[in-house]
């Protein structure tokens, strides 16, 4: 009998973490949810002006529309496009109005085209800005003499730029030849309900194996 109330105890306890980490899970799911939509809200607002001195904290992702110059100099940022390969990310300095020298992430060119002329001069960008969180301990180093960076450090291609270190994200096209790559939030996780899933699915068959115990205990303690 003893046996018995342990199996029964254990098993809904187990059950009940399970599901309470599933629980958990979904409301993650909606809090998710919630940031990503005030962020695509965001994104997709009308562009304002550029704020004369953008915060991270205060203008991430902010929909911009800024008139200026687009300056001779280009760092290659090297990315894969789905169903297109790879190529780079077409930074530039962007002289505003205002006589900021900003960055220009000016979208993204295939690796054959990577060091055509386009065109610089005056222009008017629709884009956001953005800080991008990409450099990590395994980041490689950027190759300066073949012009080749693994992710966009704002602060190292602003010192090899000379530009503030600030980045606008092209929307509108600055170039025939360059394909914008505006921002988005796919490269946001969002894996809650796979994760919600997966508990209430460990819920399930910690269910079924405690039924099963109960079942053959209490079948040997009646034979």
């Amino acid at each position: 009998m003893r046996r018995f109330l342990f199996f029964i105890v254990f098993g809904l306890a187990g059950l009940s973490i399970l599901i309470g980490l599933g629980s958990w899970q979904l409301r993650r799911l909606a809090w998710k949810e919630g940031i990503l939509a005030e962020i695509e809200a965001r994104i997709a607002a009308d562009p304002v002006a550029l704020p004369s001195h953008p915060q991270e904290a205060n203008d991430r992702y902010l929909a911009v529309a800024a008139s200026g110059v687009v300056l001779p100099g280009e760092v290659h940022v090297l990315v894969s496009v789905k169903r297109v390969g790879p190529g780079y990310r077409v930074i530039a300095p962007f002289l505003t109005d205002a006589g900021v020298v900003v960055l220009l992430d000016r979208g993204f060119v295939p690796s054959d085209k990577k060091n055509e002329q386009r065109g610089t001069g005056p222009m008017t960008v629709n884009g956001n800005l953005q800080w991008p969180r990409e450099t990590d301990s395994y980041t490689p180093v950027p190759d300066i003499g073949g012009n080749t960076w693994f992710a966009r450090d704002v602060p190292a291609m602003a010192a090899e730029l000379g530009t503030q270190p600030i980045l606008i994200v092209a929307r509108s096209q600055t170039d025939p030849t360059v394909t914008p790559m505006p921002v988005d939030t796919v490269s946001i996780p969002n894996d809650h309900l796979n994760y919600a899933i997966t508990w209430f699915s460990l819920a399930l068959i910690w269910a079924a194996m405690t039924a099963y115990f109960l079942w053959r205990t209490r079948a040997k303690t009646t034979s």
